[in-house]
């Protein structure tokens, strides 16, 4: 349990400092910490006692922080955007992006040797693509609520 608990506090942190780039209302920190905490914690739930791998859990966990933020945006009068990006940010795979650059600087430093060069390559393909598409479940989650609540999206900040 404290593995979930640390990883929201960190997610949550981390979305903060996402969140303080695009300068949002400083009421919705509150919520985008939430979101991300919740979102993160889905996701760490479903890989480590679910076995689902990160592709479809960062999904799920998208499609959570989606639909909270439609509903946190309205008492914070604020686009759903500017919730559920910052929550999302920390989702992003970083060591997997790393590692993929990482195998293409040693595989064009091994070119001469083509054994060793095949390793590097097929590390790069096989974190390229797990980058690849968690950053697209990620998208395709946060989506999903923005049109399946299109008029409550863009109705978040009209005074009526």
């Amino acid at each position: 349990m404290t593995g979930i608990f640390s990883d929201a506090l960190f997610a949550a942190l981390a979305s903060i400092g996402f969140g303080a780039v695009s300068n949002p209302k400083k009421s919705s920190f509150l919520y985008i910490a939430l979101l991300a905490a919740i979102g993160h914690s889905t996701r760490y739930v479903l890989m480590q006692m679910c076995d689902v791998n990160i592709a479809f859990a960062s999904f799920v966990a998208a499609l959570v922080i989606g639909f909270g933020s439609v509903i946190c945006a309205r008492p914070v009068r604020v686009p759903m955007t500017c919730l559920s990006i910052p929550a999302l940010l920390p989702m992003i795979p970083g060591i997997y992006a790393y590692k993929c650059v990482f195998s293409l600087i040693k595989f064009l430093q091994h070119l001469h040797s083509p054994g060793e060069g095949m390793n590097y390559m097929q590390a790069f393909f096989l974190n390229g693509a797990v980058t690849m598409s968690t950053v697209f479940f990620l998208s395709v989650g946060v989506v999903i609520p923005l049109f399946l609540f299109k008029r409550r999206a863009t109705s978040m900040t009209r005074v009526k």
